[in-house]
């Protein structure tokens, strides 16, 4: 095709110049009909003329819908079909066609298939789209994989973001309680992925929440929308952003001596960054949002464990000590995202969550027993003594150094049941004393306790009650008698 001024050309010298098409042609090195055909044309014009039929196609085509239409349910993400295996597959089979024809084919079969994605629109206060990714912290030193809770509003496009050590219901449910207190509103529609924390299973095109899940959408009373199976683009506004925070706040691996450290900073700077350039939206978003109710919904997941015979029970892959009172007994755990509350009878014991595979085991748990067992003391000394920390680690370095290990054990138990009696800190104090003072013996640490008082009705504080005395009972025993 010639350029548009060799058109300009050929034009003047046949329309301006009177020459003939012969001449022109020869001058210019073009043949006669482009010539002509720009005499009548004043721009370069493609002609599209009909397709040619294409025998080797026609004749391989059935065979190669065949196969894509097989294969295309035996493939996944990385073990996809292309141009070349389709061809091999082909040739294999007896068929002579080409490489450049196949990938053609396969081409316009892949197009033909492509979504059209449509241009949404956000309005304000509607919709917030949620989602966990993975990212890399260095948590006191250790670098390890965690995942990041991110809830962002298309319309201002404002996110908020926190750590998780894992992405389970609890972090999931703890996720949206936090968000929505730290935003102080709740969106009309919240859109995810069909998460197992969220969804328990699909029926055609509805979805079956969990209970948990449910719990927390009837809480707060927004709508919980899904994407397809599959199609991650369907809130693909998080999903960008998610990349996005990664790479602007994440990035080099943030540090801290712990997890919440480390989310704290990273939603500080994911804040400072929205605030710097943030528009009316933010605004407009509010007056469009729903209100807090009055209490937030407890994200903690209840479950009933059984304690055993060592005041042990196990809770997600690690191991609790719980009071030796509570032994055999079933209990309720209220699993949070950093902390374990265990309920039994009234009572209620808080544990720090540890890693799976792990022990947490507190002595002060077995102290009714450790008062009554010298050896079981000495074999746990070590971690008994950390447990309570000084005086104590002091008074027994002193004891054993002049009474042996065996009769530090047998005098620690006597001061174990001292400590169930007033409780750690009251003995505490008096060990200072007595220690300050350069006494050993346990009767010295002893301290006494004033007797509580019952609060009187204001009725009943003139009265004066005389002490009962035993010589009295006798008297009305004597009359009950006759």
């Amino acid at each position: 095709m010639l350029k548009m001024d060799q058109v300009h050309v050929i034009r003047h010298k046949v329309l301006i110049e009177g020459r003939s098409e012969r001449s022109v042609a020869l001058e210019l090195g073009v043949s006669r009909n482009t010539v002509r055909k720009y005499r009548e044309m004043s721009e370069p014009r493609r002609v599209v003329l009909a397709p040619r039929r294409r025998m080797v196609l026609e004749r391989v085509a059935p065979r190669m819908e065949e196969l894509l239409e097989d294969w295309s349910r035996r493939t996944t993400r990385k073990q996809r079909i292309t141009g070349s295996r389709l061809h091999s597959e082909l040739v294999s089979e007896g068929l002579e066609v080409g490489i450049t024809t196949v990938r053609s084919y396969f081409r316009e079969w892949k197009r033909q298939r492509q979504e059209a994605y449509i241009p949404l629109i956000h309005r304000p206060g509607e919709e917030a789209q949620v989602d966990f990714f993975e990212v890399t912290v260095e948590e006191d030193g250790t670098a390890h994989r965690v995942w990041k809770f991110v809830m962002h509003f298309p319309y201002s496009g404002r996110s908020f973001v926190w750590l998780y050590d894992r992405a389970d219901q609890v972090s999931f449910l703890e996720g949206h309680v936090r968000a929505f207190a730290y935003l102080d509103c709740v969106p009309h529609r919240c859109v995810y992925d069909n998460l197992t924390a969220a969804v328990r299973r699909r029926v055609g095109v509805e979805r079956v929440l969990t209970d948990r899940f449910q719990a927390l959408v009837s809480h707060y009373l927004f709508e919980a929308c899904f994407a397809r199976p599959g199609e991650g683009h369907d809130k693909g506004s998080v999903e960008s952003r998610g990349k996005g925070l990664r790479l602007a706040h994440l990035t080099p691996v943030p540090r801290g001596r712990s997890l919440t450290e480390i989310a704290e900073s990273v939603l500080a700077s994911v804040e400072s960054a929205f605030h710097s350039k943030a528009g009316p939206k933010w605004e407009e978003e509010l007056k469009g949002m729903l209100e807090l109710p009055r209490f937030a919904f407890d994200p903690r997941s209840p479950e009933v464990v059984r304690v055993s015979r060592q005041a042990m029970v196990q809770v997600k892959g690690s191991t609790y000590s719980v009071p030796s009172r509570w032994k055999s007994l079933q209990i309720s755990a209220l699993i949070g995202v950093e902390e374990i509350t265990f309920q039994c009878r009234g009572e209620e014991v808080h544990s720090r969550r540890v890693r799976r595979g792990k022990r947490e085991i507190l002595y002060s748990h077995y102290f009714d027993e450790l008062a009554r067992k010298p050896q079981a003391v000495r074999q746990v000394a070590p971690e008994l003594l950390a447990e309570l920390g000084e005086p104590y680690r002091k008074l027994w370095t002193m004891l054993d150094s002049r009474y042996g290990a065996l009769e530090t054990a047998r005098l620690f138990a006597k001061l174990l049941g001292s400590v169930l009696d007033h409780g750690t800190e009251d003995v505490a104090v008096a060990l200072e004393e007595a220690l300050g003072a350069g006494r050993f013996d346990l009767l010295s640490l002893e301290r006494p306790v004033e007797p509580s008082k019952n609060e009187v009705p204001e009725g009943l504080k003139e009265h004066e009650i005389e002490s009962a005395r035993a010589a009295d009972f006798d008297a009305l025993l004597e009359g009950s008698v006759s």
